[in-house]
């Protein structure tokens, strides 16, 4: 595959901009950059899911079977894409088979089963599904599972095509330690394999070992492209994020053989909510859960939790995929019920009161909110319904909320986003708008579901500094994520899930946090 001179514009601004990259049989490339910068682009120009711009020096060539094709369609059922949005899809579309269906759907190439799996079929399915460590997932359904055991399912799905270049962007995203183990594993050993790769990352520690080139892009260009050291030290120099790029993704000059300084950043500048005494024992809990359980599809995913939130308290919850974290989280938003037995008391909700009112008070940073608005969406219009806790507006806004949603882009350095539709976004930039949409309201209770999922890393620490300070000032925070790298320091209680069951629910314990 060969990319030559390649431009590509989306809404009429540069995405990519003399694109010069190729990519041989045996090589396993890692592409890196800030959000923005133009990786999950470039990944779906290579599947031909989107279309460069039409220019006499620009080429994209394939090579296969001895043949030369200068468009993507030829080698199309060659080319295996994985990416979030492809992850979407499932929740975007309520397509809900079994994990071994859609595993299935891969040998078949196709977006839903095709009817039911014979003998050989169901096989094959299990097989893969066994090659990521997943088999005990064949029977549950997708839609059922954790954020990273979905991910697990889509790449048994993307190697049951067999394909003869493989295209992962983000795919360590959602994975708890012991599954990127496994990933990482598996990367590395398929060096035995003439099969080439390509996988994006955000940190330095998922580059597989196996990884022989590195492209870097910077605001759309090539900054680097070569091989990767093998030498530890000196590859992880080469891999060491750099501040190139403002937080927009706005293009800018790339100069070969030096750094270019991009702007600072800085915490955003977030409107807090009442400042109250963190983690006063004498406040009435925001919510209060008695004894819930939560069953999904028949599945239980929460067995007999109780717990309490009050304001200024910022809890971390962590577990292995599947614990039950999402579900604990959407559970307390709302989004669903305690089983009999069990109940969810939310502060100034009593009955005959509509949970819309709870939901103005709360806001909820979550992977499902990228399926749930059109992609057709502007940034702005995402951060205006933050203020009203809809997924869409059914009025226009008002020149009021207009200004307080393009102060909340400003506070995380996005106001260049404002007008952008969502499907022109990276997935990272997206994840930054719904951090607006979040705190728009200045709410009393945030809800953070792997909320730095496709984050840079100075975008991480930045948003993690936000976090810290809505903390400060009586802001509840319940966040969930797999990186101790990414707990805000000023954590005050700790729940651990496993299996859906609390082995932990407390003050914070001390942990190393790498």
């Amino acid at each position: 595959m060969q990319l030559q001179g390649l431009d590509l514009h989306r809404d009429g601004r540069p995405v990519l901009r003399d694109i010069h990259w190729r990519v041989a049989p045996g090589e396993r490339w890692v592409v890196v950059g800030d959000n923005g910068a133009g990786k999950t682009q470039l990944l779906k120009v290579l599947a031909g899911a989107v279309w460069p711009d039409p220019t006499d020096h620009a080429a994209r060539r394939y090579r296969w079977r001895g043949e030369r094709f200068d468009t993507p369609y030829g080698v199309l059922e060659e080319i295996a894409y994985l990416g979030p949005e492809r992850q979407d899809r499932y929740e975007r579309y309520d397509w809900n088979p079994t994990a071994l269906q859609v595993v299935g759907t891969g040998l078949t190439r196709s977006d839903i089963p095709q009817g039911p799996l014979d003998a050989v079929a169901r096989r094959r399915a299990l097989g893969w599904l066994s090659r990521v460590d997943a088999a005990g997932l064949a029977r549950r359904r997708f839609l059922t599972l954790s954020f990273g055991e979905r991910r697990l399912v889509l790449l048994a799905r993307a190697l049951a095509a067999a394909p003869r270049l493989l295209l992962l962007d983000e795919l360590l995203v959602g994975l708890d330690a012991v599954y990127r183990g496994r990933v990482l594993r598996w990367l590395a050993s398929s060096g035995r394999s003439a099969r080439p790769w390509v996988l994006t990352s955000h940190r330095i520690e998922e580059v597989p070992p196996g990884a022989t080139h590195l492209l870097r892009l910077v605001a759309g260009r090539v900054a680097f492209c070569g091989r990767l050291p093998q030498d530890s030290r000196a590859r992880a120099t080469v891999l060491a994020p750099r501040d190139d790029a403002g937080g927009d993704g706005s293009a800018g000059r790339v100069q070969r053989g030096r750094r270019l300084a991009g702007p600072s950043r800085s915490a955003p500048r977030i409107a807090p909510a009442t400042a109250k005494s963190a983690g006063d024992a004498g406040l009435e809990p925001l919510v209060r859960l008695r004894r819930v359980s939560v069953y999904l599809d028949w599945q239980r995913i929460l067995h007999r939790l109780s717990l309490e939130i009050r304001s200024g308290e910022c809890w971390v919850v962590h577990g292995a995929n599947g614990s039950g974290k999402t579900t604990l989280l959407r559970a307390i938003y709302g989004d669903h019920p305690a089983a009999l037995g069990g109940r969810i008391e939310r502060a100034g909700i009593a009955p005959g009161v509509p949970l819309s009112e709870f939901r103005r008070r709360c806001a909820i940073v979550a992977p499902h909110l990228h399926a749930d608005y059109p992609r057709e969406t502007r940034a702005l219009e995402v951060v205006v319904s933050g203020l009203h806790s809809s997924i869409g507006l059914d009025q226009p806004p008002t020149d009021a909320e207009h200004a307080a949603a393009r102060k909340a882009l400003r506070a995380f350095g996005i106001a260049g986003l404002a007008r952008r539709s969502l499907a022109t976004l990276s997935y990272g930039q997206v994840r930054r708008v719904l951090f607006a949409r979040a705190v728009v309201a200045a709410p009393e209770l945030l809800l953070l579901d792997e909320p730095f999922a496709g984050i840079d890393a100075s975008s991480r620490l930045a948003l993690r500094r936000g976090i810290e300070k809505l903390v400060a000032t009586g802001t509840a925070v319940v966040l969930a994520s797999h990186h101790g790298d990414e707990w805000p320091t000023n954590a005050t209680h700790e729940l651990e899930l496993d299996g859906g069951r609390a082995t932990w629910c407390g003050p914070m314990r001390g942990h190393d946090r790498r």
